[in-house]
Order: C-alpha cells, then structure tokens, then sequence
C-alpha cells in the first residue's frame, strides 16, 4: 500500500516541480547538492523553496516565472521541495536566517549571502503580478 502512495506523490508533485525546471531551474534534492551550489554560487542565486500548497501553484511558481522574463535575472536559478526533498530543503533553510521556515519562499543571494527574502506571509495574500514585481526590484539591484 505504501509503495503505491508513495508512487502517486511523486505522480502528483512531478508537475509542481516542473513547473520551476522548465524555467531552467535546477532542482537541489539532497543537502549535498545544496552544498555543493549555494554557498559557492558567485554571484547571484535564486532560490525557491517550492510546495505543493495553493499559493505555490497561484502565487510563488507563476511570479517568479513572470520574473525571469526580466532582462535582468540571477546568475544561478536553485529550487528546493519542502515537504518533498525535505534534508535539502532543511540545509537550504541554513542559508536563510534569521528568518523561519516558510514555504512556499524565495531568497535572493549575493556571492553567498542572503540579500532579499519573500516569506510564505508575503506570498500568500499578492499576486502573481506582485510577487514578480517585488523580484524584478531586486534584480535590479542585486543583480547588476
């Protein structure tokens, strides 16, 4: 029984990540790929910590879409699946302080340090529109 269930949330979540990899997004599922590229990113690196609520798939996946038609955009385009890849997910959040564990959420950093930071709170009740608004303007000043 398990096997199935555990078959059918890969099935389920396999669109959810996507979503994001379909926008040159690349998937970090183990802490050592989070390692390996998030501390050592020069430049700037993108980091969405993807999840398979509401505002996910109606706010945070389709903003940040909106966002890399900016003409300016981070050097590196991470993600991470809280409650799917969850030892990635809880090495990426290392990076994040002093904020909590949010998801979905977007950092921003700059040559290894966190420079921007959109929370679950600041997600869930905008828009796609403003979510990718409020990225392109730190793009624009990160990113340059």
């Amino acid at each position: 029984m398990s096997m199935s269930f555990e078959r059918y949330m890969v099935d389920m979540v396999q669109p959810m990540r996507d979503d994001l990899t379909k926008l040159g997004i690349e998937e970090l599922r183990t802490p050592e790929d989070v390692e390996a590229n998030v501390p050592n990113a020069e430049g700037t690196a993108l980091i969405v910590i993807n999840s398979v609520c509401g505002c996910a798939a109606g706010q945070c996946r389709p903003g940040v879409a909106q966002a890399l038609q900016h003409s300016v955009i981070p050097n590196k385009l991470f993600t991470v699946f809280a409650g799917q890849d969850k030892e990635a997910t809880a090495k990426a959040r290392e990076y994040f302080a002093p904020y909590p564990p949010s998801s979905p959420s977007i950092a921003l950093m700059k040559n290894g340090e966190l420079v921007h930071f959109i929370e679950r709170h600041s997600i869930e009740n905008r828009s796609a529109a403003d979510i990718a608004a409020d990225l392109t303007e730190a793009f624009d000043k990160y990113c340059v």
